[in-house]
């Protein structure tokens, strides 16, 4: 196996003359970190301790005094995500990835070592695995999302990494065996790659396009790019939900030769014969939730199956809130997020129905938000608001949708994209002398050497 990749390495003179020494604490202006606390005795539940759940219990458990804190997360390892794209393209190694969740759990924090099967929003009670209950009075719902691949007939999680098959979601491990499936392929020489993309919200967005153009740089490294076709499969019109990334993506994808096949969802994989199915949909007939997906008949006028061979496939599942939020009176019961995503209020994090239950994260219905960036932004606005909530009053802070992908275009460079609800764009960028409609050098330096730190930072609320 070749050794990652490197990329040009700065020393600290370096950063500082670039300004990024001290800048680097999460792509968004720091949020005041209020000293006051409450004294209290309520019962406080965390459901999740990836960054969302993590970020809350140290915020918590400093704000409040006397309360009873329980966090629910079954893992001993704490994954960094945002850093799987860069394993399965080659650059880092996996262990650069993981950190014992024990390094970040505040002391006075019950950790409770148990999956959450169960909420009775009614009766405020969690269930566990293992039969037990936990009661509270206050409930911060931090799951993250749930990996679909089931919708994918013939597909499994298990099959990354063998028949040509990668997924840079389905686990640390999923991305490393991407990693090799890559490798794999180009070593034959040539072939055929089909790149897909989810019809339904998902988690990093930008990391099906990530996932293209660095596997992009590593086919025009070989000298023999003509000798391969990258199709990417699109299930709408769109490619990024910001407007202008949008239009540079595809132009991009048109300049590198990656054949764009829009309205394409993939519904089923034959990995014995390298084969994918795919449904072709109208423009009118899109897909936002794997609810609708199973609801489906494909019987409309100009809908059709498509068969493409492949020697390499990147799955990207249709997601959706975990089965035990989804199947508790918390989902969305309307709109665009019924029946998928927690239902709450997107600018406050409260629950629409139930004003003791708050959001955050990959779990929430939101038209965006599923990044760490995301989570950096709402971690104070949710605590200030419970904080409120607890003591009777009007909830003081809102989200204004802030997300970031530092999207990767080719190992080496990337563009720094940031934007909230509505595409607005009504806050100072984090780094003023990045242009983000630029591709750079630093970007990526930002994206490969300094946003771990930073995300280190959000889950020990010091950021």
């Amino acid at each position: 196996m070749p050794p990652p990749l490197e990329p040009p390495r700065l020393d600290r003179r370096q950063l500082l003359k670039m300004g990024l020494g001290a800048g680097a604490a999460g792509l968004l202006p720091l949020g005041s970190l209020q000293a006051s606390t409450l004294s209290t005795n309520a019962r406080i539940v965390i459901l999740g301790g990836g960054a969302a759940g993590m970020a809350m219990a140290n915020r918590l458990s400093r704000r409040l005094d006397g309360a009873r804190i329980s966090l629910v997360e079954p893992r001993e390892i704490h994954h960094y995500q945002p850093g799987w794209t860069l394993v399965a393209s080659g650059v880092w190694n996996p262990d650069k990835t993981m950190r014992p969740n024990a390094n970040f759990v505040p002391a006075g924090v019950d950790w409770v070592r148990q999956p959450a099967v169960g909420i009775d929003a009614e009766q405020r009670r969690v269930s566990l695995a293992d039969a037990s209950v936990l009661e509270y009075d206050y409930l911060v719902v931090a799951t993250g999302l749930q990996l679909n691949y089931h919708l994918i007939d013939g597909m499994s999680p298990d099959l990354v990494g063998s028949h040509g098959i990668g997924s840079v979601y389905a686990s640390i491990e999923g991305a490393t065996r991407t990693r090799d499936a890559i490798d794999a392929w180009i070593a034959t020489g040539g072939g055929k790659g089909l790149f897909t993309a989810a019809p339904t919200p998902v988690k990093c967005a930008g990391a099906p396009l990530k996932m293209t153009f660095t596997t992009l740089s590593r086919l025009e490294d070989t000298g023999h790019r003509d000798d391969f076709q990258v199709d990417f499969m699109a299930p709408g019109d769109a490619l990024f939900s910001q407007p202008w990334v949008n239009d540079f993506v595809k132009q991009r994808f048109d300049d590198q030769g990656v054949n764009r096949r829009h309205h394409y969802r993939l519904t089923a994989i034959d990995p014995g014969a390298r084969q994918a199915e795919f449904a072709f949909v109208g423009p009118d007939s899109e897909f936002t939730s794997h609810h609708e997906l199973r609801e489906a008949e494909f019987s409309q006028e100009g809908e059709r199956t498509v068969i493409a061979d492949y020697d390499f496939i990147h799955v990207v599942p249709p997601m959706s809130a975990p089965d035990f939020v989804r199947e508790s009176d918390l989902i969305a019961r309307e709109g665009p997020f019924r029946g998928e995503w927690l239902d709450v209020d997107i600018h406050t994090m409260q629950h629409n129905r139930y004003p003791e239950v708050f959001g955050i994260g990959d779990v929430i219905g939101a038209p965006i938000n599923k990044t760490a960036a995301s989570v950096k932004a709402q971690a104070p606005v949710v605590e200030a608001n419970l904080l409120a909530q607890m003591q009777e009053q009007p909830l003081p802070a809102r989200h204004n949708g802030y997300t970031s992908c530092p999207m990767i275009t080719g190992i080496g460079k990337a563009l720094l994209v940031e934007f909230g609800y509505d595409n607005n764009l009504d806050f100072l960028p984090s780094f003023p002398f990045i242009d983000p409609r630029d591709e750079s050098w630093v970007a990526w330096v930002m994206k490969d050497r300094m946003l771990q730190p930073a995300y280190y930072a959000v889950l020990e609320g010091q950021a």
